[in-house]
């Protein structure tokens, strides 16, 4: 039986893989993926608009930008969350 490197490139690309978990978002892995596959399967005649790769590339900042801010909150609540926690029961001895 031949190899899949003996395949030809069309034939390999449909080799079977390993079956992968479903994703439910996308990362920064799959934008540049999405966005390298459009560059190499536009049309040379009519190529899009460097504005509109642009304009990705910015709403990808700041989606990235929004992801990291969230995260420092997250672990700025748990943070605050561990003092509160740490304070409380010392305050709340019984009056006599």
């Amino acid at each position: 039986m031949a190899s899949v490197s003996a395949l030809p490139a069309g034939i390999a690309a449909a080799a079977p893989t390993a079956a992968k978990p479903h994703k439910t978002t996308l990362d920064q892995a799959d934008f540049l993926a999405l966005m390298t596959a459009q560059l190499k399967n536009q049309d040379p005649t009519k190529p899009v608009d460097n504005s509109e790769y642009v304009a990705q590339l910015a709403q990808f900042s700041t989606v990235s930008g929004i992801a990291e801010t969230n995260s420092a909150l997250a672990r700025i609540a748990d943070k605050l969350d561990a003092l509160i926690a740490a304070v409380t029961p010392a305050q709340t001895t019984p009056e006599t």
